[in-house]
């Protein structure tokens, strides 16, 4: 007995003592200064566990920091957004103490808004700074914090904060922000990105251009020194990858987009084997599309617009797609026939390109139900297809003793200023003129009719 009233005096006094020095303390610490070096010493096992598991439950009680850590949570915006974050504390956070929203840089907190100390219960304390707002509401004892207008340049590491000393911050909650840049195109659109770095970055350190995957982030371009990698031939013409050491910004073009390059990209530091990310850049590619519905038998033409000073000099191709969306080439100006309107035909099919105006136009002729089917208006260019307009076309079946002729109609899901749509008249001259038809009949026989009735009026009268 009196050892156990030694044990628990000296960890008394030890636990009076902690809140001057918290640097170093564990468990296994606080254990070892209760002054049992012997066995003779020790104290029985049932009151040397119970005394374990209350010198643990006060070195958190003396220690804040430790009960305030939380796990650590991410946050994903695009650029232009707003965040909002909600901190509940505890009273060793007490309402009065003032509360803080801290970036941190370089393993230290830079507070970006600090409430007004103190906070007055049951009063909600409020500050704005810039796009930073930070709300102490103690009859909740929750902190709100809101950042509005987020740029890329906001990426990175917060917390919310209590200070119970001046110049120490406590935290209540990290957050790791992204902020990514969102991006809409269409097919054969170009996009250029530019990616900013420090001071701190060495010469020697690799600027990259990856897209990520299931198993990381495979790398597409890369600088080398004074050259480029690329990771295969078909991106050497289409990306592109500039470094300007004087601007510290690094510069990737990517032309000629199509559907399959929608994706998330990084561009990133490599220093040694170590990769850092800079920016994410979530990309979308749309396509631009026409539908037909002739019936069989018909001919139809379609109109593929594109960009004359871009692609006047390549050669098009108007492909039927199959299987894993491979397209079979039907016809194509890669003969190059004198003039800018190149006009190639091969059995049903005819294509013309007017590379003035910047319009492929291609024919088919005597439609049959298995034409059916998508169909591209595409670039072709080194052995490659690149998309221009996906038209699906669908032929219906004429039935027996049938003889109307069906009419073509377009639907795309492109600007009309990009993609203009063909158009037939015949079927609206043909109504015209059954209408005005008609009303020159009703005319002649009114007319007609007004003579015969004067006719026989000056005959009653002479």
């Amino acid at each position: 007995m009196v050892k156990d009233f030694r044990l628990r005096q000296d960890l008394r006094h030890f636990l009076q003592q902690c809140h001057c020095d918290a640097g170093g303390l564990t468990r296994q610490t606080l254990l070892n200064r209760t002054h049992w070096a012997s066995p003779s010493n020790a104290p029985s096992p049932g009151l040397r566990m119970a005394m374990e598991l209350r010198a643990l439950l006060l070195l958190l009680l003396c220690f804040p920091a430790l009960q305030a850590q939380t796990p650590h949570a991410e946050e994903g915006v695009s650029e232009g957004s707003s965040l909002s974050i909600q901190c509940p504390y505890t009273a060793q956070a007490d309402y009065h103490q003032q509360k803080a929203w801290c970036h941190m840089r370089g393993g230290q907190c830079e507070p970006l808004v600090e409430t007004i100390y103190p906070t007055q219960y049951p009063r909600t304390n409020r500050v704005t700074n810039g796009k930073v707002t930070i709300e102490d509401n103690p009859m909740y004892e929750t902190v709100s914090i809101t950042m509005t207008n987020l740029q890329v340049d906001d990426s990175g590491t917060y917390f919310c904060a209590y200070r119970p000393y001046p110049h120490k911050y406590l935290p209540l909650k990290k957050i790791s922000l992204n902020v990514f840049k969102e991006l809409h195109k269409w097919e054969l659109d170009s996009l250029s990105v530019q990616c900013k770095y420090s001071a701190l970055v060495h010469s020697t350190d690799r600027k990259a251009w990856c897209r990520r995957g299931r198993t990381g982030c495979e790398i597409w371009l890369m600088t080398e020194n004074l050259s480029t990698w690329t990771k295969s031939k078909d991106l050497e013409d289409k990306t592109l990858i500039q470094d300007d050491a004087q601007k510290r910004t690094v510069t990737i073009t990517m032309k000629k987009l199509q559907a399959q390059d929608a994706g998330v990209y990084w561009c990133v530091l490599y220093r040694g084997s170590s990769l850092t990310q800079k920016m994410e850049i979530r990309l979308s590619v749309s396509k631009r599309t026409q539908q037909y519905t002739p019936k069989e038998s018909d001919d139809v033409s379609v109109q593929c617009p594109y960009s004359a000073s871009y692609y006047g000099a390549v050669s098009k191709a108007w492909c039927k797609e199959g299987a894993r969306k491979a397209c079979t080439i039907l016809v194509t100006t890669d003969l190059k026939p004198s003039g800018y309107r190149k006009k190639i035909q091969q059995g049903r099919f005819t294509i013309q390109d007017d590379t003035q105006q910047g319009m492929v136009t291609v024919t088919m002729e005597k439609l049959q139900v298995q034409d059916s089917g998508v169909y591209w208006c595409a670039l072709y260019e080194h052995g490659q297809l690149l998309r221009m307009v996906e038209v699906t076309l669908t032929v219906s079946e004429v039935l027996a003793g049938t003889t109307l002729s069906g009419t073509a109609s377009t639907s795309q899901a492109t600007p009309s200023s990009n993609t203009p749509a063909p158009s037939s008249n015949v079927n609206t001259f043909i109504l015209l003129s059954g209408v005005l038809s008609i009303l020159f009949i009703l005319a002649l026989t009114s007319l007609i009719t007004l003579c015969v009735k004067q006719r026989k009026q000056l005959k009653r009268r002479a």
